[in-house]
């Protein structure tokens, strides 16, 4: 899930401004007003309902003044706080620095959502000339200190505030700190240095993943290899090498290290090339980018007080240590690699039927895992797929489980301007007709859009600044050829679900300061409502109202649901184990000290797989370094063990829900009020708390994996 706007290793929180302040001195940064004012719609707040962006009327060439002229007048603002004689108070200082930024935030948001949904050469090179800039401006801002004094003097404070101004006092001031407010002025200028590394690095990483989605495909000429696939899939591997300008059948490659493609293929030779494409994505590039990173990384932890990167991630977050990430990660080892030996041999057996003389791989994991699937459910994807049509899975399952949970409504609006002809946009109204925001959606995978799903804001909720959530969720959900309807797998179904619930976070802040509203919490406990909403995916209500033929529109049979009901656990342990791996290799990178020396990236993952006992080879880690973007590219560092640990909270309060009614508007509401509502506004456990009436555990997370069969 993508949350903050720059995730490439500085952490620029553009929610009103929690993250900028100025050096006034920046002869850099020029702006022609004269000529840009006029025509450059991103000077302005947008006419449109909730400042909704206009996207049919912003050009590249609008991004660099825009940016310049944000920092600018970011620059008078801040210096107007630090030069206030007035002694520092709330009001004055920080309520003042969360009303400061708008047009840089404005511009901010547009680019880089924009960038990752649809970039081009001119977004890359926009992005490379803007983000040193954007680095100085964001460190002038947390190592200014007179500011920091100011801030200093309100936490010293604190406590004659209440709520959501004590809270974020509390949150500026660590901010702060953690971004090295106290260090000597020589450690500050290297603090600046290892910053700006760092922004480049991560923005080159990003950018060479990119680059992976085009350069890294696979031709097929010859159709009879293909062999496996429905005529409907053959038929989208056509239009894309097409479009791509090549002949034959172009496979693309999905964010993760498994593709979904390898279930179906016959051909073992043409899917241990999609597999191995997939495992050596940009390892030439971004694997010394990934060693340069991890070290800078530990020199810049070292500096402000921290013996890691992974001490000084974790510290402001729900885990507090890396001792309990790797407690939570360690104790689940064993059980996630024990299921999937056992899952593994249910694959060999079925090998062994059918004459295989070979050792199992990770490339034939998924082709044999699904005939097994089939065997012991009966199931076949092509006999699936069918019944979860796009649209009917959107209106007749996400939204009406919506409506059912939060009593809302979600009416497409087509006059509003969208970013790509597909993207679809909706109004999202309370059971009172009043409106809450505004939710785009675009489900294509296409070339120039970042692989995966995510949720972002174009703006967001806050009662200080009077501004109503807009948000959006992006898939990759692979484009059918034209005229054939967008069927989906019921990963693709869960995903949508997953990426909705981000949605409804964002939607249904109510919070006054806008860098605590919405989904601007920990990264532990943001994935939290996401994977609430993933399992309404599978409530018996929900699912017999949207599974439906796509053709006959007869509702899925009762025996084929209750086969995809009691599958839903299959292969639970091949998929703990893979994420497991990725969430250690992850933390391993960022628990190294100045100087370890690493010569080899794939030496150092088997390492650090060996190290915990999960260096299993037929299950790779869902990620590999050279494309682990999450962890060098955004904003996960020392963070992708969040899934897991959010997902407790989930599955727990999954069940909670499940003893006091389920799919209720009583329900909903409680969720609403107490969890989506708060945003990062008081401490994320108590929150929970409030919801669930004590802390949760590990139990239902456990039968959710069914690995505690």
């Amino acid at each position: 899930m993508r949350k903050n706007l720059i995730t490439i290793g500085i952490v620029f929180v553009l929610n009103g401004c929690s993250t900028q302040v100025i050096d006034p001195a920046q002869p850099h940064i020029k702006v022609n007003m004269s000529t840009q004012t006029i025509d450059n719609v991103l000077f302005y707040p947008s006419p449109l309902q909730d400042q909704a962006p206009q996207f049919d009327q912003i050009v590249s060439s609008d991004y660099l003044p825009a940016f310049r002229l944000g920092m600018k007048q970011h620059n008078t603002e801040i210096a107007a706080i630090v030069n206030n004689t007035a002694s520092a108070t709330f009001d004055n200082t920080i309520s003042a620095m969360e009303t400061s930024g708008e047009q840089l935030n404005r511009v901010s948001r547009a680019f880089f959502n924009l960038s990752a949904l649809m970039s081009d050469d001119s977004m890359l090179k926009i992005e490379n000339n803007i983000l040193p800039e954007l680095t100085h401006h964001e460190d002038n801002i947390y190592l200014n200190q007179a500011l920091f004094s100011r801030v200093e003097s309100i936490y010293q404070n604190r406590n004659l505030l209440k709520g959501e101004q004590k809270y974020l006092t509390e949150i500026y001031y660590n901010d702060f700190l953690r971004a090295g407010a106290k260090l000597s002025l020589q450690d500050q200028v290297k603090i600046r240095s290892i910053n700006t590394l760092l922004a480049k690095a991560s923005a080159d990483f990003s950018q060479n993943v990119l680059a992976s989605f085009k350069h890294d495909v696979i031709v097929v000429n010859d159709k009879a290899l293909l062999d496996g696939l429905s005529d409907n899939e053959i038929a989208s591997l056509a239009t894309a090498a097409d479009s791509a300008g090549e002949k034959g059948y172009m496979i693309t490659l999905v964010n993760t290290t498994r593709q979904p493609i390898l279930a179906s293929l016959t051909n073992r030779e043409l899917r241990q090339k999609i597999w191995q494409t997939s495992s050596q994505r940009a390892k030439s590039n971004n694997g010394p980018l990934a060693i340069k990173m991890a070290q800078l990384r530990a020199d810049k932890a070292v500096l402000l007080g921290y013996p890691t990167w992974a001490a000084y991630t974790v510290a402001d977050q729900m885990a507090k240590t890396p001792d309990a990430v790797f407690a939570i990660l360690d104790d689940l080892v064993p059980k996630a690699v024990a299921k999937t030996k056992t899952e593994s041999q249910d694959i060999r057996d079925i090998m062994n039927k059918e004459g295989a003389t070979f050792e199992l791989q990770p490339w034939d994991w998924a082709f044999y895992a699904e005939k097994v699937r089939k065997q012991k459910y009966s199931l076949d994807e092509s006999l699936i797929k069918p019944y979860f049509e796009f649209n009917r899975v959107l209106e007749d399952g996400l939204f009406y489980a919506m409506n059912r949970l939060y009593g809302i409504d979600i009416k497409p609006r087509t006059d509003l301007p969208v970013w790509h002809k597909d993207v679809m946009a909706f109004e999202v109204f309370n059971k009172d007709a009043s409106s809450i925001g505004i939710f785009y959606l675009d489900p294509y995978a296409r070339p120039g859009k970042n692989g995966g799903a995510w949720m972002d804001e174009f703006v967001t909720q806050s009662d200080l600044l009077g501004t109503h959530p807009v948000v959006y969720n992006a898939l990759n959900i692979p484009k059918p050829a034209a005229g054939n309807p967008t069927l989906m797998t019921f990963d693709e179904v869960t995903t949508m679900f997953h990426e909705f619930g981000h949605a409804v976070h964002g939607l249904f802040s109510k919070v006054k300061y806008p860098s605590i509203a919405g989904t601007a919490t920990a990264r532990d406990f943001v994935e939290f409502p996401s994977q609430f909403n993933e399992d309404w995916d599978i409530n018996p209500e929900v699912i017999s109202h949207y599974a439906k033929h796509y053709q006959t529109g007869e509702p899925i049979p009762s025996a084929l649901l209750n086969k995809i009901l009691a599958s839903h656990k299959f292969n639970q342990g091949h998929d703990t184990t893979e994420y497991l791996a990725a969430a250690i290799i992850d933390m391993e990178w960022h628990s190294i000290t100045p100087n370890t020396q690493i010569d080899n990236v794939e030496t150092f993952e088997h390492n650090m797989l060996a190290k915990h006992g999960i260096d299993y080879a037929p299950v790779p880690p869902r990620y590999k370094t050279s494309y682990f973007n999450h962890s060098f590219g955004g904003g996960y560092s020392a963070g992708y063990y969040a899934y897991l640990w959010t997902e407790v909270l989930a599955a727990d309060a999954f069940s909670y829900m499940a003893t006091t009614g389920g799919l209720t508007l009583e329900n909903g509401n409680k969720y609403r009020e107490t969890i989506l509502s708060k945003g990062n506004s008081q401490d994320l456990m108590e929150s929970y708390i409030r919801f669930r009436g004590e802390k949760p555990n590990t139990d239902a997370l456990l039968l959710r994996r069914g690995l505690n069969d």
